[in-house]
Protein backbone atom coordinates (compact mmCIF):
# COMPACT_ATOMS: atom_id res chain seq x y z
CA UNK A 1 0.00 0.00 0.00
CA UNK A 2 1.39 3.44 -1.02
CA UNK A 3 1.38 6.15 1.63
CA UNK A 4 0.38 9.73 1.57
CA UNK A 5 4.05 10.23 2.27
CA UNK A 6 4.70 8.67 -1.13
CA UNK A 7 1.79 9.61 -3.44
CA UNK A 8 1.58 13.67 -2.62
CA UNK A 9 -1.83 13.37 -1.91
CA UNK A 10 -3.34 16.69 -0.92
CA UNK A 11 -3.83 17.27 3.12
CA UNK A 12 -6.76 18.83 4.81
CA UNK A 13 -6.11 22.43 3.34
CA UNK A 14 -5.47 20.91 -0.38
CA UNK A 15 -1.84 21.80 -0.71
CA UNK A 16 1.00 19.32 -0.71
CA UNK A 17 4.70 20.11 0.04
CA UNK A 18 7.56 18.45 -2.12
CA UNK A 19 10.52 18.61 0.49
CA UNK A 20 14.08 18.13 -1.27
CA UNK A 21 16.88 17.36 1.39
CA UNK A 22 19.58 14.36 2.23
CA UNK A 23 19.41 15.21 5.98
CA UNK A 24 16.98 12.63 7.42
CA UNK A 25 16.27 14.75 10.50
CA UNK A 26 15.77 17.66 8.84
CA UNK A 27 13.46 15.98 6.49
CA UNK A 28 11.20 13.99 9.22
CA UNK A 29 11.18 17.51 11.03
CA UNK A 30 10.09 19.81 8.81
CA UNK A 31 7.58 16.95 7.43
CA UNK A 32 6.02 16.40 11.14
CA UNK A 33 5.95 20.08 11.50
CA UNK A 34 4.19 20.72 8.00
CA UNK A 35 1.45 17.86 8.56
CA UNK A 36 0.74 19.33 11.69
CA UNK A 37 -0.53 22.10 9.80
CA UNK A 38 -2.51 20.88 7.16
CA UNK A 39 -0.15 20.00 4.30
CA UNK A 40 0.42 17.11 2.95
CA UNK A 41 3.95 16.29 2.37
CA UNK A 42 6.25 14.07 0.77
CA UNK A 43 10.43 13.82 1.02
CA UNK A 44 13.12 12.98 -1.25
CA UNK A 45 16.62 12.83 -0.81
CA UNK A 46 17.93 13.27 -3.75
CA UNK A 47 17.48 14.10 -7.64
CA UNK A 48 16.92 10.91 -8.35
CA UNK A 49 13.85 10.67 -5.94
CA UNK A 50 12.74 13.69 -6.51
CA UNK A 51 12.10 12.89 -9.96
CA UNK A 52 10.04 9.84 -8.45
CA UNK A 53 7.92 11.52 -6.33
CA UNK A 54 7.01 14.27 -9.15
CA UNK A 55 6.22 11.67 -11.30
CA UNK A 56 3.79 9.72 -9.31
CA UNK A 57 2.73 12.37 -7.41
CA UNK A 58 0.93 16.35 -7.80
CA UNK A 59 2.59 18.92 -5.73
CA UNK A 60 1.88 22.41 -5.08
CA UNK A 61 5.61 23.70 -3.97
CA UNK A 62 8.70 22.41 -3.77
CA UNK A 63 11.32 22.96 -0.95
CA UNK A 64 14.88 22.06 -2.45
CA UNK A 65 18.42 22.04 -0.54
CA UNK A 66 21.19 23.75 -2.14
CA UNK A 67 23.65 21.25 -1.09
CA UNK A 68 22.82 17.68 -1.87
CA UNK A 69 24.19 14.21 -3.56
CA UNK A 70 24.48 14.14 -7.23
CA UNK A 71 22.62 17.51 -8.67
CA UNK A 72 22.65 20.36 -6.50
CA UNK A 73 19.32 22.17 -5.76
CA UNK A 74 20.36 24.94 -8.00
CA UNK A 75 20.40 21.93 -10.83
CA UNK A 76 17.18 20.63 -9.62
CA UNK A 77 15.24 24.06 -9.14
CA UNK A 78 16.50 24.50 -13.24
CA UNK A 79 14.87 20.90 -14.01
CA UNK A 80 11.73 21.66 -12.57
CA UNK A 81 11.41 24.72 -14.30
CA UNK A 82 12.08 22.98 -17.40
CA UNK A 83 8.53 21.38 -16.53
CA UNK A 84 6.23 23.30 -14.49
CA UNK A 85 5.86 26.93 -12.72
CA UNK A 86 5.25 24.75 -9.51
CA UNK A 87 6.46 27.37 -7.12
CA UNK A 88 10.21 26.62 -5.51
CA UNK A 89 11.59 28.09 -1.88
CA UNK A 90 15.64 26.99 -1.72
CA UNK A 91 17.36 25.76 1.57
CA UNK A 92 21.01 26.96 2.32
CA UNK A 93 23.37 26.42 4.68
CA UNK A 94 25.59 29.07 3.10
CA UNK A 95 23.81 32.96 3.08
CA UNK A 96 26.44 34.09 -0.03
CA UNK A 97 24.17 36.14 -2.24
CA UNK A 98 26.05 34.55 -5.45
CA UNK A 99 23.92 31.55 -4.57
CA UNK A 100 20.67 33.18 -3.53
CA UNK A 101 20.98 35.02 -7.30
CA UNK A 102 21.77 32.37 -9.36
CA UNK A 103 18.36 30.42 -7.02
CA UNK A 104 16.10 33.36 -8.30
CA UNK A 105 17.18 33.56 -11.73
CA UNK A 106 16.65 29.95 -12.14
CA UNK A 107 12.92 30.68 -11.04
CA UNK A 108 12.84 30.03 -7.49
CA UNK A 109 10.12 31.91 -5.53
CA UNK A 110 11.69 32.36 -2.37
CA UNK A 111 15.42 31.96 -0.55
CA UNK A 112 15.66 30.69 3.02
CA UNK A 113 19.09 30.53 5.03
CA UNK A 114 20.01 27.87 7.76
CA UNK A 115 19.53 27.99 10.68
CA UNK A 116 15.62 28.93 10.13
CA UNK A 117 12.80 28.72 12.29
CA UNK A 118 9.95 26.70 11.72
CA UNK A 119 7.29 29.01 11.61
CA UNK A 120 8.89 31.81 9.13
CA UNK A 121 8.99 28.53 6.65
CA UNK A 122 5.53 27.84 7.00
CA UNK A 123 4.93 31.80 6.34
CA UNK A 124 6.56 32.04 3.65
CA UNK A 125 5.15 28.60 2.23
CA UNK A 126 1.59 30.13 2.82
CA UNK A 127 2.96 33.68 0.72
CA UNK A 128 4.08 32.11 -1.76
CA UNK A 129 1.36 29.81 -2.51
CA UNK A 130 -1.10 33.13 -1.92
CA UNK A 131 1.00 35.33 -4.72
CA UNK A 132 1.28 32.65 -7.42
CA UNK A 133 -2.04 30.56 -6.48
CA UNK A 134 -0.45 26.88 -6.08
CA UNK A 135 0.22 27.57 -10.04
CA UNK A 136 -2.89 25.89 -10.33
CA UNK A 137 -6.50 26.12 -11.11
CA UNK A 138 -8.79 25.43 -8.21
CA UNK A 139 -11.14 23.02 -8.36
CA UNK A 140 -13.86 23.26 -11.43
CA UNK A 141 -11.46 25.23 -13.35
CA UNK A 142 -12.13 28.27 -11.52
CA UNK A 143 -9.04 30.69 -11.71
CA UNK A 144 -6.92 31.46 -8.75
CA UNK A 145 -7.58 34.58 -6.49
CA UNK A 146 -5.27 37.62 -7.90
CA UNK A 147 -5.79 40.13 -5.49
CA UNK A 148 -8.35 41.81 -3.22
CA UNK A 149 -11.05 44.80 -2.99
CA UNK A 150 -11.97 46.80 -0.10
CA UNK A 151 -13.70 50.19 1.06
CA UNK A 152 -11.42 51.36 -2.35
CA UNK A 153 -8.69 50.25 -1.75
CA UNK A 154 -7.08 47.65 -4.16
CA UNK A 155 -4.56 44.73 -3.06
CA UNK A 156 -2.80 42.88 -6.20
CA UNK A 157 -0.84 39.30 -4.78
CA UNK A 158 0.91 39.29 -8.10
CA UNK A 159 2.46 43.21 -8.00
CA UNK A 160 2.88 42.97 -4.29
CA UNK A 161 1.09 46.86 -4.28
CA UNK A 162 -1.77 48.08 -2.50
CA UNK A 163 -3.53 51.12 -3.89
CA UNK A 164 -5.87 53.41 -1.71
CA UNK A 165 -9.29 54.55 -3.11
CA UNK A 166 -7.39 57.97 -4.48
CA UNK A 167 -5.60 55.70 -6.81
CA UNK A 168 -2.31 56.13 -4.72
CA UNK A 169 0.53 53.54 -4.21
CA UNK A 170 0.93 52.48 -0.65
CA UNK A 171 4.09 50.59 0.41
CA UNK A 172 3.95 47.94 2.73
CA UNK A 173 6.44 46.12 4.54
CA UNK A 174 6.59 42.34 3.51
CA UNK A 175 4.81 41.39 6.83
CA UNK A 176 2.75 44.11 6.28
CA UNK A 177 1.61 42.91 3.21
CA UNK A 178 1.50 39.18 4.75
CA UNK A 179 -0.74 40.86 7.26
CA UNK A 180 -3.15 42.46 5.24
CA UNK A 181 -3.57 39.75 2.86
CA UNK A 182 -4.58 37.22 5.97
CA UNK A 183 -7.22 39.55 6.95
CA UNK A 184 -8.89 39.87 3.24
CA UNK A 185 -8.52 35.62 2.94
CA UNK A 186 -10.80 35.80 5.88
CA UNK A 187 -13.14 39.10 6.74
CA UNK A 188 -15.09 39.26 9.57
CA UNK A 189 -13.54 35.86 11.13
CA UNK A 190 -11.78 36.62 14.57
CA UNK A 191 -7.85 35.92 13.54
CA UNK A 192 -5.96 34.66 16.30
CA UNK A 193 -2.88 35.99 17.56
CA UNK A 194 -0.96 32.12 16.67
CA UNK A 195 -2.69 32.53 13.19
CA UNK A 196 -1.31 35.78 12.54
CA UNK A 197 2.22 34.40 14.13
CA UNK A 198 2.06 31.73 11.22
CA UNK A 199 1.59 34.12 8.74
CA UNK A 200 3.71 37.20 9.71
CA UNK A 201 7.43 37.26 9.28
CA UNK A 202 8.35 38.33 12.65
CA UNK A 203 11.67 36.88 14.54
CA UNK A 204 12.43 36.53 18.19
CA UNK A 205 10.04 33.93 19.87
CA UNK A 206 10.03 35.91 23.08
CA UNK A 207 8.27 38.41 21.41
CA UNK A 208 5.87 37.34 18.84
CA UNK A 209 2.55 38.18 20.54
CA UNK A 210 3.93 42.32 20.96
CA UNK A 211 5.45 41.85 17.41
CA UNK A 212 1.76 41.12 16.14
CA UNK A 213 0.53 44.15 17.88
CA UNK A 214 3.27 46.49 16.46
CA UNK A 215 2.17 45.00 12.92
CA UNK A 216 -1.21 45.62 13.41
CA UNK A 217 -0.41 49.22 14.70
CA UNK A 218 1.33 49.88 11.56
CA UNK A 219 -1.22 48.82 9.41
CA UNK A 220 -3.71 50.30 10.72
CA UNK A 221 -1.87 53.54 10.26
CA UNK A 222 -1.41 52.76 6.60
CA UNK A 223 -5.67 51.79 5.54
CA UNK A 224 -6.98 53.27 8.73
CA UNK A 225 -9.11 56.66 8.45
CA UNK A 226 -8.29 57.55 11.86
CA UNK A 227 -5.23 55.14 13.54
CA UNK A 228 -6.92 56.03 16.95
CA UNK A 229 -10.33 54.77 15.99
CA UNK A 230 -10.05 52.11 13.86
CA UNK A 231 -12.94 51.23 11.91
CA UNK A 232 -11.52 48.29 9.33
CA UNK A 233 -9.16 46.03 12.28
CA UNK A 234 -10.94 45.51 15.12
CA UNK A 235 -9.30 44.13 18.07
CA UNK A 236 -11.41 41.26 20.08
CA UNK A 237 -10.39 41.06 23.53
CA UNK A 238 -8.79 37.84 24.77
CA UNK A 239 -9.13 36.56 21.20
CA UNK A 240 -7.67 38.33 18.45
CA UNK A 241 -8.44 40.67 15.90
CA UNK A 242 -11.67 40.83 13.53
CA UNK A 243 -11.53 42.74 9.87
CA UNK A 244 -15.15 44.16 8.75
CA UNK A 245 -14.63 45.58 5.51
CA UNK A 246 -16.84 43.73 2.74
CA UNK A 247 -13.97 42.31 0.97
CA UNK A 248 -14.15 41.29 -3.25
CA UNK A 249 -11.99 38.88 -4.74
CA UNK A 250 -10.58 39.96 -8.10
Amino acid sequence: MISAQETGTPGRDGKSILIVDDDQEIRSLLANFLESHGFTVSTARDGPEMQRRLEHGRHDLAILDLMLPGPDGLELCRLIRQRSAMPIIMLTARAEDTDRIVGLELGADDYVTKPFNPRELLARIRAVLRRTGGNMATPGGEQPVRGYRFEGWTLSLERRELVNPAGVMVDLSTGEFDLLTAFLEAPNRVLTRDHLLDVARNQPDAVFDRAIDVQVSRLRKKIEPRDTDPAMIRTIRGAGYLFVPKVTRT
